[in-house]
């Protein structure tokens, strides 16, 4: 193993990133390093229910599960460490009832980030020690052991749903949580140690104790602003386990894909992917306040402008605070693949990072934004972007981009949703890589906390 980047060299690749002066003078990219792939950890045989191309990965992953589908950023449990969250797995609920719901702690090395990338390394999820690999102590896996769900779990179950396929004995006798059971999209540390996760089957935010036991029941979102004739009680997705006859009012995969923490630490905020299917503007999407004292939606509701309507394939990716009133939001389109690719038909066109502030409301009541970040245009003066390069512009094309995290002022942290063995943003064919990058802002945010 190389020798990882920490204390004082961390703090010359971000003095660097953020710049002698507190005005940067352009968006770089100033590190990048990358988790490959086919990257596993130890756990049941995972895979068993995926179907179609697999862009020549062989299914199912005997005695595996792939370390992929990052959704979710915090600070790791020291200087330089990361913990990263999966998402469901693999892409729905009925494929991914044999994917565990973990997050890893990992340290992203950029000692070369002078003409080439770095590595990922798995690193022990308590201490931050170097590991050699995605062992045990490498992450943590929730589970519903105090039966709080509230719903028939797949580890309650003798065979994965729609199939003859016995479920593994270690998530019955765990009662581990899977893709079959919650798609986590996002998670927040809070001061008590435990973890707050937004989630799009319900949608439903869950709270997780710092052992990763689920240790209330899921809370439901109100239908606040009462959409629909008649309005449902609760925003429900197709997915949602207590939907029963119920007609959902939420399309499938559209539910809580960005939860932000303020920095007070006080109130969560809820984003949702997707608006409400009653709803006629189809570029809302709403963010709902949530109070951690009171473990209650306080009912207020902010809207969010989306650059094109989610019918033609727009989504957010990621809500992030910088401070009590401004926040980072991804906004994306659905497509993939370097538009300076000639190999790419239907290359990414909209890959965006933006500001915004909830205490600025325009006549109609949306947050106003301000563009940060172009992420299919970031100057490489460096030379790190490998074939993500061309002309000295790096390109992050990936169809998701679910993860930021503010470093300094002026420097944040991205990383793909690799969607393992499906997306091929990077190279037609191929399944992308996890990608770590740290791109510098051409202007300071007003960080309540720099993380470094």
């Amino acid at each position: 193993m190389r020798k990882l980047l920490t204390g004082g060299l961390l703090s010359l690749a971000l003095g660097l990133a953020s710049g002698a002066s507190s005005t940067a003078i352009a968006v770089e990219l100033v590190g990048r390093a990358v988790l490959p792939a086919d990257t596993f950890a130890p756990g049941p045989t995972s895979g068993q229910l995926i179907t179609g191309e697999t862009n020549g990965r062989t299914v199912p992953f005997v005695d595996q599960q792939p370390v992929q589908g990052f959704s979710g950023v915090l600070p790791g449990p020291r200087r330089g460490t990361f913990l990263v969250m999966s998402d469901n797995g693999f892409g729905a609920k009925a494929n991914s009832p044999d994917y565990l719901l973990r997050f890893y702690a990992v340290q992203p090395d950029f000692l070369t980030r002078f003409g080439g990338s770095g590595e990922v390394f798995p690193v022990n999820r308590e201490t931050g020690r170097p590991l050699t690999d995605f062992s045990a102590e490498s992450f943590l896996q929730l589970n519903d052991s105090a039966n709080q769900a509230g719903f028939e779990l797949v580890a309650a179950q003798s065979v994965y749903p729609g199939t003859s396929i016995p479920v593994d004995s270690s998530i019955q006798s765990g009662r581990l949580l899977t893709g079959g059971d919650f798609d986590l999209e996002s998670f927040r540390k809070v001061s008590d140690g435990t973890y707050w996760f937004g989630e799009e089957f319900g949608p439903f935010l869950l709270h997780v104790s710092a052992d990763g036991q689920l240790i209330e029941p899921p809370f439901s979102l109100p239908n606040f602003l009462g959409l629909g004739d008649p309005p449902l009680p609760l925003v429900q997705s197709p997915d949602n386990p207590f939907l029963g006859d119920t007609v959902p009012n939420l399309p499938g995969s559209r539910g809580f894909e960005g939860t932000a923490l303020n920095a007070s630490g006080t109130k969560l905020y809820a984003m949702l992917e997707g608006p409400l299917v009653p709803d006629t503007n189809r570029n809302r999407l709403l963010i709902n306040e949530f109070d951690l004292a009171t473990k209650s939606y306080t009912g207020r509701v902010f809207y969010y402008r989306m650059e094109n309507t989610v019918e033609s394939g727009q989504a957010i990716g990621d809500l992030t605070a910088i401070n009590d009133r401004e926040f980072l939001v991804i906004e994306r389109d659905s497509r993939q693949g370097d538009p300076n690719n000639p190999a790419v038909t239907d290359p990414a066109q909209f890959k965006r990072i933006y500001k915004l502030d909830i205490t600025k409301l325009d006549s109609q009541g949306f947050v106003e934004k301000q563009l940060l970040v172009d992420l299919l245009n970031i100057e490489d003066p460096f030379g790190l972007g490998g074939n993500g390069t061309t002309d000295g512009t790096f390109t992050f094309p990936f169809v998701t981009i679910e993860d930021v995290l503010p470093i300094n002022s002026t420097t944040l942290l991205v990383i793909n949703d690799n969607n393992y063995p499906f997306s091929t943003g990077r190279t037609p064919g191929e399944p992308d890589n996890n990608e770590f990058i740290l791109v510098r802002l051409d202007q300071p945010l007003k960080l309540a906390r720099p993380l470094r």
